[in-house]
């Protein structure tokens, strides 16, 4: 198993290892076959650079930084210094090169993060699968670890930056979530993706995909990276309790949640209930029945295609032949939404967030799996639309309840050695983003046994 960041920064803190080896062997990785579709775009100059300088100020006694100079992975949706965001597209390839770095950028360079290169994603982040066919499908290098003979899915839409760390290409992974784009192909490929409080984290300098509920967070290997990446990307610092399990009560909910599960993730995630009632959780099953009534709510496409088209209308009118025809299909399904029928949804939104939570109240987080099937082979999803939209609705579902919620989750792996990869899903509402990060912490610990030797 790969170590984590906080494992490496140790060792690289005792002298056992520096940056720049660190850096050659990301670079390796990165270029390696595996990794063939996960980059749109390498640094290998400026990534080596920043280790380097990391390396030169341990060495004359100063403190490492927080990241390091370890190798990050960035997501084409966000602004670099000199570089196009294209956001996974070619109808942007002519663009503009930033200006500037995006807030989140720049507070990852600030943190000594070496930002290796652009990873491929949905086009416009707006899948929950990862295809892309502009620039191919990095196919999920956790799944072919169990299943070598079929490549599947890795997840959307941050497909190449789970890659990136699935393959020890990158440390960490910055990635945004809109419906479950971190969560998802965390899920998929046995990572670690948190979900902070949309507000925490600034979005400028990023393409939106969707301003009401994009979220800008990282994938990491480790729960505790997870913090360390959230302290950098949001300015703040967690104060996570780490209580022991016996103080924590959890409830699942049995309303939707749990449907369609596919038998490796109704093992794996009654196996960890198990494990964390005998630890000592309160796990308790509940009827949440609010969860039934995000179908009507989103009848009409939801956030996502209306604010997007009020981004795309204009490229769409010059460029709609370059798009993935499943991307301008959904996109312009926001050009039929009336601005009464937006203001209707947004008001649905807020009473149903009120009534969420005073159903949710008196537990510390709720807990799903992530997502109710492992991950898909990839050929059926290039082949045809309709087992494309069944697959990219289902693995939505889930993780999408926390983004109407304004909440926050994390997804942690809990499938044991010889299984394809299952994610736990540890969420609450809005600014609980100390609880789940502590409660996850602990969750990971008490899996430790089970998940030794799974990839």
């Amino acid at each position: 198993m790969i170590p984590d960041l906080i494992a490496t920064r140790e060792r690289m803190q005792r002298g056992d290892t520096r940056a720049a080896l660190e850096m050659t062997a990301s670079l390796a990785k990165a270029r390696s076959e595996t990794n063939r579709a996960t980059y749109t775009s390498l640094n290998a100059d400026i990534a080596s650079e920043a280790a380097a300088h990391a390396d030169a100020a341990h060495a004359a006694g100063g403190p490492l930084p927080l990241l390091a100079g370890l190798a990050v992975s960035i997501k084409d949706l966000f602004d670099v210094a000199g570089e196009v965001t294209a956001a996974g597209s070619t109808a942007l390839a002519k663009r503009p090169a930033a200006l500037q770095d995006c807030p989140a950028v720049a507070r990852l360079r600030a943190a000594g993060a070496a930002l290796l290169g652009r990873t491929n994603m949905s086009e416009f982040a707006f899948s929950g699968v990862g295809i892309n066919p502009h620039h191919g499908t990095p196919a999920n290098p956790a799944a072919a670890l169990v299943d070598p003979t079929t490549p599947r899915a890795p997840g959307g839409s941050t497909s190449g930056g789970a890659t990136s760390v699935a393959t020890g290409a990158a440390w960490a992974a910055l990635g945004s979530d809109t419906g479950g784009s971190i969560r998802i192909p965390a899920a998929l490929q046995g990572l670690v993706g948190f979900k902070n409080t949309a507000r925490l984290t600034p979005t400028a300098g990023a393409i939106p995909l969707s301003t009401t509920l994009d979220t800008v967070c990282a994938i990491t290997r480790s729960v505790r990276d997870a913090v360390l990446l959230h302290e950098v990307l949001a300015q703040r610092v967690v104060r996570v309790a780490e209580p022991p399990l016996n103080h924590l009560r959890f409830a699942v909910p049995r309303t939707l949640m749990l449907d369609g599960l596919d038998a490796t993730v109704t093992s794996a995630f009654a196996r960890t209930l198990a494990t964390l009632r005998k630890s000592g959780a309160q796990v308790e099953e509940i009827d949440l029945p609010q969860l039934a009534d995000l179908a009507r709510i989103n009848a009409g496409g939801g956030f996502a295609p209306v604010e997007a088209w009020a981004w795309h209308r204009a490229l769409m009118a010059d460029c709609e032949a370059q798009y993935d025809p499943r991307v301008a299909l959904r996109i312009r399904r926001g050009a039929q939404m009336s601005g009464a029928d937006y203001i209707d949804l947004l008001q649905a939104r807020q009473a149903w967030i009120a009534q969420m939570l005073g159903a949710m109240r008196g537990v510390d987080a709720m807990l799903s799996p992530t997502v109710p099937f492992v991950a898909p082979v990839i050929a059926p999803l290039v082949a045809g639309d309709d087992a494309f939209f069944a697959a990219n609705g289902a693995l939505l579902r889930n993780p999408s309840v926390v983004n109407v919620l304004d909440g926050c989750a994390l997804s942690l792996p809990c499938h044991a050695a010889g299984e394809l990869p299952v994610g736990l899903m540890v969420w609450s509402g809005a600014l609980c983003d100390d609880v789940v990060l502590g409660a996850s912490l602990a969750i990971e610990a008490a899996l430790a046994p089970t998940r030794a030797g799974a990839a």
